[in-house]
C-alpha cells in the first residue's frame, strides 16, 4: 500500500433544506459574490430564488454569469474573470452541476492570472491564488463540489484540458438531494456513468494492497448499480437521489485513490470526444469502457474484471466477458449508448485524436499503458 497524506477542507451541508446555511457561509468571505449558473433551469425550479434570498439576508451583493454550457468553454470563463475583476468579487458561488462548478473554479483561479487563463490549463502558469469558492449542487455526477479539479474546453481550438490545485477546492458546498429531482432521465443516466467512470479509473490499478480503498470503491459502484435505475425511473425518489449525490462526492474527493496509483486513461479519450463532438461527458464512458475492457484484458485484468463482475452483478457475472456484458446491459437499461455510431461519430478523426492525446500526455494509463496505436484501436472497437 502506497503512503499518502489526505486532507479534505470542504465544509459539506448535506440534506433537505440545507440552503439555509448558504448566506452565513458566504458572508464569511466578504460582501460581493459572482453567481455562476447554467442555462436558466435554476430560475424555473426556484433554486435561484432560494439562493438570492439567502444572499440578500446577509447583505451580499451579487453579479450573475449565466449560460454556462455542458462541456464548459473558455469564453465564459474569460467573461466571468472580467466580471469578477470589475465587481472585485470576494467569492465565486456556483449553482449547478459539474460544468458550472468547473467554470467557477477556473474563474476563481483566473482572476489572478498574469496572462491568458488558458496558460494555467497548459501548465505554463502555476495556480498560486484563487478566490474562495462555494457551491450549490444540482446534479450528482462530477464530484466537483469537493475536489481540486476543473475541466474546460478551448472551443476554437477543440481542446479540453484540466487544472488541478488545492487552491480551487470549494470552501463549502450545499448538497440538497431535492435539488436533483428535476434532472432529466438522460442527464441522470449520464451522471451515473460519470460517477462509475471516476470509480473505475481509481479501482483499476496495478497496486493490489489498498484493500480498504478497493472495498470502499466497490461499495460506491454497487450504489450506482442499485440506485441509478431507481433515480432514472423515479426522479423524485429521495433515497436514490441522496445516495447518488453522496456517492458522487465520495467518488472523486480523493478517498478512492488513497494508497494506490490510478489510471485516468479513458478520461483523456473522453475529453477528445467531448471537445470535438460536444458529447455528454458521461455518455462517452458507456461507450469507451466496454471497448477498453475488452482491449486490455490479459490474465491480471481478467481476474480483476471477473471479481468486480461478481461483486456488482452476482455469480452470473463472475467472468471477465460476463462482467462486460452485464455492464453493457446495465448501461442500456439507463438508455446510454454503447457505440460512437449511435451519436453519429465515424472513424475519420480517430488518428488525429490519438495523436493529440499522445502529444499532450505521452503514454497514458497505469493499469495498462496505452500508446498511439492502442488509443486508435480502442476508438475503433468503440465504433
Amino acid at each position: 500500500m502506497k503512503s499518502f497524506i489526505y486532507h479534505q477542507p470542504t465544509r459539506l451541508f448535506f440534506g433537505r433544506g440545507q440552503i439555509k446555511h448558504l448566506g452565513k457561509e458566504a458572508a464569511k468571505y466578504g460582501e460581493k459574490a459572482l453567481l455562476v449558473y447554467g442555462g436558466g433551469s435554476i430560475k424555473k425550479n426556484m433554486i435561484f430564488d432560494a439562493v438570492v434570498r439567502e444572499l440578500e439576508k446577509y447583505g451580499i451583493e451579487y453579479k450573475e454569469l449565466g449560460e454556462v454550457s455542458p462541456n464548459p468553454v473558455l469564453q465564459r470563463v474569460k467573461e466571468g474573470i472580467r466580471l469578477a475583476r470589475e465587481q472585485k468579487s470576494d467569492l465565486v458561488l456556483a449553482v449547478g452541476g459539474g460544468s458550472v462548478l468547473d467554470t467557477a473554479k477556473a474563474i476563481a483561479a483566473g482572476v489572478f492570472a498574469t496572462g491568458d487563463v488558458w496558460s494555467m490549463f497548459t501548465g505554463q502558469e502555476p495556480i498560486t491564488r484563487a478566490l474562495p469558492i462555494g457551491t450549490v449542487l444540482t446534479i450528482a455526477a462530477t464530484g466537483s463540489e469537493a475536489n481540486a479539479h476543473a475541466v474546460i474546453t478551448y472551443e476554437t481550438e477543440a481542446k479540453k484540458c484540466a487544472i488541478h490545485s488545492e487552491m480551487i477546492i470549494p470552501r463549502f458546498s450545499i448538497m440538497d438531494p431535492e435539488y436533483t429531482f428535476t434532472v432529466s432521465p438522460r442527464q441522470t443516466a449520464a451522471g451515473v456513468a460519470d460517477i462509475m467512470a471516476h470509480l473505475f479509473e481509481q479501482y483499476f490499478s496495478p497496486d493490489p494492497d489498498a484493500v480498504v480503498t478497493d472495498y470502499l470503491t466497490e461499495a460506491l459502484l454497487k450504489i450506482c448499480v442499485e440506485m441509478g435505475p431507481q433515480a432514472h425511473k423515479e426522479g423524485e425518489n429521495m433515497k436514490a437521489r441522496a445516495n447518488l449525490m453522496w456517492a458522487s462526492t465520495l467518488a472523486l474527493n480523493g478517498l478512492m485513490s488513497l494508497g494506490k496509483r490510478t489510471d485516468w486513461a479513458l478520461h483523456k479519450l473522453s475529453h477528445e470526444l467531448s471537445a470535438r463532438y460536444d458529447m455528454i461527458h458521461g455518455e462517452t464512458f458507456s461507450i469507451l469502457y466496454p471497448a477498453w475492457m475488452r482491449y486490455v484484458a490479459d490474465a491480471d485484468a481478467l481476474n480483476r474484471f471477473a471479481h468486480l463482475g461478481k461483486v456488482l452483478f452476482g455469480e452470473k457475472a463472475n467472468s471477465s466477458s460476463a462482467f462486460i456484458e452485464h455492464l453493457e446491459t446495465f448501461y442500456q437499461s439507463l438508455g446510454l449508448p454503447l457505440h460512437l455510431s449511435e451519436r453519429g461519430i465515424g472513424p475519420d478523426r480517430f488518428e488525429e485524436m490519438a495523436s493529440n492525446i499522445i502529444d499532450l500526455y505521452g503514454l497514458i494509463g497505469i493499469f495498462k499503458r496505452l500508446d498511439y496505436h492502442d488509443i486508435v484501436r480502442i476508438f475503433q472497437m468503440a465504433l
